[in-house]
């Protein structure tokens, strides 16, 4: 499909201004997008909207993976309409954000998000009460409307800028959207600086569009983002999990931990699992990236992947010196464990707000990295039927192929889960005589016929105990 359309259409880049005043304009013959390929329910808002008397077109990522033959995950729509109009023109919309006020359209599950055309950010001085920036830059709110032309100058990335109208079956290309495709490259519009100051988030989009669309991050794009990394530090935490979510679970997260780490960004989003990488190199690249493969092959093959095991692996590597220097001063290797993921998460909650349906799991995960080598008695059934014994297990499997020695654990496990009853028996035995002889030999019990102890020594000490 890309041959087709860069084949037919092969306008030379324009230098001077990101976008075009008026836009290089692709007809039906110029490219492979098919209406079929749309959702009806995004075509139906858009011709409602356009015989309602207002602009409205496809916009943004959808127009892009279509170019791409990727199938889009949604489709949004951009117009000349305000919100409080394309309420007006259906029942099943509502408004949402203060940041950037949106219309989402329902149909049955499927949700059509609609945002009003916004201005160019260079006239937002007059509309301050619209658009509120603070000391440094970054946008607090974006409600400042305007025409089509506006709307492409304030999108962020050329290939975002791209513009597909069902109607006439044209796509409208403000910003070079259609070379950069065709060059692999993500590129900013604008001055990357500026923009990236207005929405440091925009940094982590680089990346995540870069692995998804195995792009390359322009030069000039690229080069601000070292020096401008801190600067997710002022977004909120509930912000930067869910950017977080969007980087790791869409199947292509050992690539963008690469590019996250490349371009300091990684020690913004966990500073302690950082620090580990420094402290650790070997052990602690080894267990995320095992734990990213892992993720993106469980995507790959359309199994259901949790946050919090995925959390959990990239954490890990930073608890362990935690979890020692608790236990040098005294404290028992379980109690240990708890404190110190307690405070690691505390921690890390303060940069990613992580939910509690996620904290809660990660703790039991470590949890039971302490329980697994007890397996005496009954312990070992015990566990085996702990809810969170199976996240546990696939833990330790996952902490041995990083390179961890525990001595066989998850091998005998492993067996153990196989084996009838009576063989389990028969492991445990082993296992208690195995401790027995590591050991050394049992003390004898003292005889019940001993000879009575003097009821007047019981309130002494002898100087040798």
């Amino acid at each position: 499909m890309l041959k087709k359309l860069f084949k037919s259409f092969r306008t030379p880049l324009r230098r001077g201004k990101a976008t075009h005043s008026s836009p290089e304009v692709l007809n039906r013959s110029q490219h492979p997008i098919e209406r079929g390929e749309i959702s009806r329910y995004a075509i139906s808002v858009v011709e409602r909207l356009q015989n309602a008397g207002y602009q409205a077109y496809l916009v943004g990522g959808c127009v892009r993976d279509l170019l791409l033959d990727i199938e889009p995950k949604d489709f949004d729509v951009a117009t000349s309409a305000t919100p409080e109009q394309v309420r007006a023109e259906f029942r099943n919309a509502r408004i949402i954000g203060r940041r950037f006020r949106l219309v989402h359209v329902h149909f049955g599950r499927e949700i059509i998000e609609v945002a009003t055309f916004r201005a160019n950010h260079d006239a937002e001085e007059e509309n301050s009460n619209l658009a509120q920036r603070n000391e440094s830059g970054r946008i607090l709110r974006d409600n400042v409307y305007g025409t089509l032309e506006d709307d492409a100058q304030r999108r962020d990335f050329t290939i975002n800028a791209l513009y597909y109208d069902p109607s006439t079956e044209r796509i409208l290309d403000y910003a070079n959207g259609v070379h950069d495709i065709r060059n692999h490259l993500i590129r900013l519009i604008g001055d990357p600086t500026q923009r990236y100051q207005e929405d440091p988030v925009r940094m982590l989009r680089a990346v995540r569009f870069a692995a998804k669309l195995d792009f390359d991050i322009e030069k000039h794009t690229a080069a601000p983002i070292y020096k401008l990394a801190p600067m997710l530090g002022e977004i909120p935490a509930a912000r930067l999990f869910d950017e977080v979510l969007k980087l790791f679970l869409a199947g292509y997260a050992v690539y963008t931990y690469d590019l996250l780490v490349d371009y300091g960004l990684f020690a913004q989003l966990f500073p302690a699992s950082a620090e580990a990488l420094r402290h650790n190199p070997e052990y602690t690249d080894q267990l995320i990236r095992n734990a990213l493969d892992n993720t993106d092959l469980r995507i790959q093959q359309g199994k259901t992947v949790t946050p919090a095991f995925l959390l959990a692996a990239l954490l890990w590597p930073a608890l362990p010196a935690r979890v020692l220097k608790l236990q040098e001063r005294g404290m028992p290797p379980i109690p240990a464990m708890q404190e110190a993921a307690h405070e690691l998460i505390n921690e890390q909650c303060k940069r990613l707000a992580v939910p509690k349906r996620f904290t809660i799991p990660i703790r039991e995960i470590w949890d039971m990295q302490e329980r697994l080598p007890r397996r005496s008695g009954k312990r070992a059934d015990l566990l085996l039927e702990n809810p969170r014994f199976r996240a546990g297990y696939d833990f330790l499997l996952l902490r041995e192929s990083a390179g961890e020695q525990t001595g066989g654990l998850g091998d005998w496990w492993t067996r153990y889960q196989d084996v009838s009853d009576s063989e389990r028996r028969n492991m445990i035995r082993d296992l208690s005589s195995k401790d027995e002889s590591a050991s050394g030999p049992r003390k004898r019990k003292r005889s019940n016929n001993k000879r009575k102890r003097n009821p007047a020594s019981d309130n002494s000490t002898s100087s040798g105990e």
